[in-house]
């Protein structure tokens, strides 16, 4: 499980092999064993005997800003053996597998835009089912675009065109998510911090916990997360969990839609700020349980029913050995 603390003014401490939790004269306590990551999204008193039995117990304690992007992480220090990784990773931008890899996050990340539409479609009885067909097949003109590179072609030569084939489906997706959406919170594409609309706003927040869910993955496998291969200008950023995330965002598409159209978000869970939304406790609440039960649901996936958020993992297993055995 994921130990999040959602509450301003909790004292986070430690009580045998188990996290204890304080507030208002309140106390949880929960065992370490059951685990796995501990979010802090708000003011939180933690004492040291806790970040060691986080860190005994292999658990990360992420530390959230208040739009969702991870800012800080307390980890152990045995971290993945990454430094013949790193030498592989810095040459992928000058080599065939680098142009690889990108083309099949982006590819990956299209068809799972295309999948969800569909699935949205098949819901349809009404006119909007044909443009949703339409927007499907402008999305997989981006993909044909993508595929139709040359493996031998560097990505530093394709690099903006790549991205142009990338941005303009996502355009598409957007917004035909946004035709699909109760009146009330239809969108003008994207925005960020702060986001313009509600829909925004709980979004940016997810793909904020899918930040610290990825690079957590890339460490586990050996990666480095500060060296990608589509993003590598990024001074300080984790520029490969940026190229990666591209694969998984759908996750967070899926939960934060379906929060929408089944009406279970309401005007009380933002806060407006200068510019913009802010997604309050209640707010994040909802979204987090809601996406913590969709992570734990299985699927087929290549072969192996597995967990959601365990895909990740695979993946950052396989990026790993594929790129240190140079295959393609």
């Amino acid at each position: 499980m994921k130990l999040i603390v959602n509450s301003e003014g909790v004292y986070l401490s430690k009580v045998g092999e188990c996290f204890c939790l304080k507030k208002d004269g309140q106390k949880q306590e929960i065992s370490a064993k059951k685990v796995e990551q501990i979010l802090i999204t708000t003011s939180t008193a933690l004492t040291t005997d806790a970040i060691e039995l986080a860190v005994e117990n292999n658990i990360d304690i992420v530390f959230l800003k208040k739009y969702g992007q991870p800012f800080a992480r307390v980890w152990h220090s045995k971290m993945g053996s990454i430094s013949t990784i790193r030498k592989k990773q810095l040459e992928l931008e000058e080599n065939i597998m680098g142009t690889t890899l990108i083309k099949e996050f982006l590819t990956q990340k299209m068809n799972n835009q295309i999948d969800h539409l569909n699935v949205l479609a098949s819901n349809r009885r009404d006119e909007r089912k044909l443009i949703i067909k339409e927007a499907v097949e402008k999305i997989k003109n981006q993909v044909n675009n993508i595929e139709s590179i040359e493996n031998t072609t560097k990505i530093k030569d394709i690099r903006s065109s790549i991205q142009g084939y990338e941005g303009t489906a996502s355009r598409v997706y957007f917004k035909m998510l946004s035709e699909l959406m109760p009146e009330k919170y239809k969108f003008n594409g994207r925005s960020k911090n702060p986001a313009k609309d509600e829909f925004n706003c709980m979004l940016n927040y997810g793909y904020g916990i899918m930040y610290s869910n990825v690079e957590r993955a890339c460490i586990i496998a050996g990666l480095d997360p500060y060296i990608g291969i589509m993003h590598v200008d990024n001074y300080n950023r984790q520029a490969l969990v940026f190229d990666l995330i591209e694969m998984y965002r759908v996750y967070i598409d899926k939960t934060v839609f379906k929060l929408f159209s089944t009406k279970q978000v309401k005007s009380e869970h933002f806060d407006e700020v200068e510019g913009g939304f802010y997604l309050n406790k209640s707010g994040k609440e909802i979204l987090i349980g809601e996406y913590n039960k969709y992570m734990e649901s299985k699927t087929k996936y290549k072969g192996r029913n597995i967990e959601l958020q365990n895909i990740i993992q695979f993946d950052c297993h396989n990026i790993a050995n594929r790129i240190l055995k140079g295959a393609e």
